[in-house]
């Protein structure tokens, strides 16, 4: 198999029904798949896994909600995206074609290009004497493009907005009413599931990058005085393995292993709930059929952060072509986008905390003194008071002589500065965030990678049972008129019951059961000549070919069992 399962697979996934790319017929797009009926039950599965994980069992903190695709560019202007979140890309001065520079570079030459700004690039491709890997011609100055997909809102071209590149800012603009909604409790997790758009420069690697997928995120809110993780018992022991950002600047490239609760300790996470979600995430990916030793944690660089994360831990995977690629991101993002909205729409999206009892502070008050702004303004003192009345007081500075105020400059003799002792209940603040986020579609890939194997001329999609798209396949043993009418009926009472399975009373035993393990059914049920007699089916396990009888009426009961998390 070797070197080439990547493209068996991508062969089987194409010919049996779970992806292609998307418009084949008109030559397709980079960065755009289709996900076809093996596929797309496939997807539904891994999602109803993360929402069962990170949500279901997690009900007493986490919601869900959807949120548009599409938001007006303030939305983005405020998250910091139009500034932000871009790549660098070059062109060719002779053909025209266009690249991702930093993947141009460290192809062309195996430079290290993280971190480096557009003029560092630059200076590289004229170092090393890259050129256009299409025609050899020269290359352009490097510059940075955004990634938003910009369109317009109704028919007004100066109405912009951009399809959404996370679900994270529905989830924060919505914060307020997720927050009344949920009695105003912190800890407060806001989940979302659904489709974004990154408009990638060059995109690469298949189901890995692509232009349009499906996001799985949570943000989670929590008082940053009040830091603690009740649920932290509960993966107190659990082992991650981890690279730091220390022994990433020391060349050291081998995770080490910590628990949980030695990751929180010695301080190598930002808190516990980054912790704790880093570890339900571990237990989630090996819910997919990633080997622990298969996956880690790497902590990323200052300069290799997204612009609103304080710590940021991609999760990696090793599949067969690419060797380690991320699977989820898992950052933390302070206050940053709760403040910035809250600054950008006027909106309060603070949270009070209350003291547990009163407490006396001594405050800074400004006042006006109304005589001495009618004294020196004269006819002037209805624009001062007018001025005065637009802003907080307290917040003056008055150290100089004047201040300028909406384009007046006032004396500072119209004020009085005193200091006052007041019984304080409480105060607002800015709830932090948690944010773990997951690719559908990448894994998906990682699925069908972990689950392809060749056992001879068969080969078998060991998919985990829970996850397959298809459970069951019903097969009576051979065309005769009393085993096919059972197994229809079997095959009919478990579509009623709620289960995906397929009919096929096609070619030999041997040869279905072959078709049905190509695509990952993790159990066949046949029905034959003993079935007349005591009213039992055989039940074949894809994996292990061992085989045991079932009656039919304990079926159902069976495979919900068999298929229950465990």
């Amino acid at each position: 198999m070797g070197e080439d399962k990547y493209e068996r697979i991508v062969d089987l996934a194409v010919r049996r029904g779970f992806f292609w790319p998307s418009y084949e017929i008109y030559g397709g797009v980079s960065g755009l798949y289709d996900l076809g009926p093996l596929g797309t039950l496939l997807k539904r599965n891994i999602v109803e896994e993360w929402r069962r994980v990170f949500v279901q069992r997690h009900q007493e903190y986490v919601v869900e909600i959807e949120t548009p695709m599409i938001a007006p560019s303030r939305v983005f202007e405020a998250s910091g995206h139009v500034e932000s979140f871009t790549d660098p890309i070059v062109e060719c001065t002779k053909c025209g074609r266009k690249y991702r520079a930093d993947h141009l570079i460290e192809a062309a030459s195996g430079v290290k290009t993280e971190g480096m700004k557009p003029e560092d690039l630059s200076r590289v491709i004229v170092e090393k004497s890259i050129r256009c890997p299409q025609c050899g011609g020269p290359l352009g100055e490097v510059r940075l493009f955004n990634l938003l997909f910009k369109t317009t809102i109704g028919p007004y071209a100066d109405a912009v907005g951009y399809i959404r590149p996370e679900a994270a800012q529905g989830m924060f603009t919505a914060f307020r009413r997720v927050f009344e909604a949920s009695r105003e409790k912190l800890p407060l997790g806001i989940a979302q599931i659904g489709r974004v758009a990154r408009n990638e420069i060059s995109p690469r690697q298949g189901m890995v990058r692509l232009r349009e997928f499906t996001i799985m995120e949570i943000e989670f809110f929590y008082d940053p005085k009040n830091p603690s993780c009740p649920l932290l018992d509960r993966v107190r022991n659990r082992r991650l393995r981890i690279l730091t950002a220390r022994d990433r600047l020391s060349e050291v490239d081998r995770p080490s292993e910590y628990s949980v609760e030695e990751l929180v300790r010695e301080k190598i996470v930002s808190g516990e709930w980054h912790a704790y979600w880093m570890a339900v995430a571990s237990e989630f990916i090996e819910r997919l059929g990633v080997d622990p030793s298969d996956t880690y944690f790497e902590e990323k660089l200052p300069h290799e952060r997204a612009h609103y994360a304080s710590q940021v831990f991609d999760q990696l995977v090793r599949v067969s072509r690419w060797g380690w690629i991320e699977v989820s991101g898992h950052a933390n993002r302070t206050d940053y986008d709760l403040s910035r909205h809250s600054l950008y729409s006027g909106s309060d999206l603070t949270v009070y905390r209350r003291y547990p009892s009163p407490v006396s502070v001594k405050r800074r008050r400004v006042r006006i003194d109304k005589q001495a702004v009618l004294r020196i303004y004269g006819e002037k003192a209805p624009e001062i008071f007018r001025a005065l009345s637009s802003i907080n007081l307290d917040t003056l500075d008055l150290s100089g002589d004047e201040v300028e105020i909406k384009g007046l400059r006032i004396s500072k003799d119209v004020f009085r500065v005193e200091e006052v002792e007041e019984l304080v209940h409480g105060e607002k603040f800015f709830p932090h965030v948690i944010e773990p986020s997951f690719g559908a579609e990448r894994l998906l890939y990682v699925v069908l990678d972990r689950a392809y194997s060749e056992e001879g001329e068969r080969v078998v999609l060991k998919i985990p049972p829970r996850l397959a798209p298809i459970t069951a396949g019903i097969y009576p043993l051979i065309e005769e008129e009393d085993l096919v009418r059972i197994a229809r009926k079997i095959y009919r009472d478990l579509v009623e019951a709620g289960f995906y399975v397929i009919y096929d009373e096609s070619g030999s035993i041997g040869r279905r059961y072959a078709r049905a393990d190509e695509i990952g059914i993790p159990y066949g049920i046949t029905v034959d000549k003993q079935t007349l007699e005591d009213n039992t089916v055989t039940i074949r396990f894809r994996d292990t070919r061992e085989q045991i009888r079932v009656r039919i009426e304990d079926l159902v009961d069976w495979l919900r069992k068999s298929l229950s998390p465990s």
